[in-house]
């Protein structure tokens, strides 16, 4: 294995990891299980408190979800966080949250980390913002397009040269707003919804986010922190821990701070 070059922190090796997931759509719906079995497997590993969930959400599940999401033709109608919720809290034995409301200017999120399910960037600044009202430490990025997408985990904080740069470090315009496209109106089939979106891409998004938490608990940390994926190529690309390749993004992370030398000593005169 590589070494680690992102060590997870002391506190969630030793207590609960406290998560809060927004959106339970494509996305949403394929990590939940996911986090649910990392939560499992973190218990029967000897981790001392699992994952403390809580899932935003405030849509509820239309007909064209079915097949495309992780809902079925009975929970058309009801909140998409309440249904993958309850159904997990009920076959894991979880105690995790729903939250049928998206996440705006009113919430202070408390949090080890949160995961962002959404592809909008209104959806994501609204993250960053309540995020920054509370305390946040991780923030794991989980966007896609049609084939395509990408995984991001970084921290919040004052800048400093080991701080993993967030979603909107690399791509400041993941974060603004005003360049949402405004073709997320709802698809009229599952036919339409499919030619805007690859059934697949969801899913493979999900597996590497699994992946970057798994090492977090497994390896007590990470040797790369972000992952882009291509399924028109084939393709699964990594972004390894090094300011120079963050620097290819525009990001210049702030360089380590050097002790400073000791003013040599003058020479009495004889």
């Amino acid at each position: 294995m590589s070494a680690i070059l992102h060590a997870t922190p002391e506190s969630m090796l030793t207590g609960a990891w406290n998560v809060v997931v927004v959106g339970a759509g494509g996305t949403g719906s394929a990590l939940l299980p996911s986090l649910a079995r990392l939560h499992h497997a973190m218990i029967e590993l000897g981790h001392p408190g699992g994952i403390k969930c809580t899932v935003y959400d405030d849509d509820t599940v239309s007909e064209f979800n079915v097949g495309r999401q992780g809902f079925y033709p009975n929970d058309v109608g009801h909140y998409k966080a309440s249904l993958l919720v309850n159904r997990l809290n009920l076959l894991m034995g979880t105690s995790w949250t729903a939250l049928p409301r998206r996440v705006d200017s009113t919430i202070n999120l408390q949090a080890d980390m949160v995961i962002g399910c959404v592809d909008s960037r209104g959806a994501r600044h609204a993250i960053a913002q309540a995020a920054k009202r509370g305390k946040v430490r991780y923030y794991l990025d989980c966007g896609n397009e049609t084939d395509r997408g990408q995984v991001i985990l970084g921290e919040f904080g004052k800048p400093r040269h080991d701080r993993l740069p967030h979603v909107g470090d690399l791509f400041p315009d993941m974060l603004n707003a005003k360049n949402d496209r405004g073709d997320d109106t709802p698809s009229c089939s599952m036919a339409d919804a499919l030619r805007k979106q690859s059934l697949v891409i969801n899913q493979a998004i999900s597996v590497q986010a699994f992946n970057l938490l798994w090492s977090l608990f497994r390896n007590g940390g990470l040797t790369f922190s972000a992952v882009f994926v291509n399924l028109a190529t084939g393709r699964t690309n990594p972004v390894p821990i090094d300011p120079t390749a963050w620097a290819r993004f525009g990001y210049e992370a702030p360089p380590e701070n050097k002790p400073a030398k000791k003013p040599a000593r003058r020479r009495k005169a004889a």
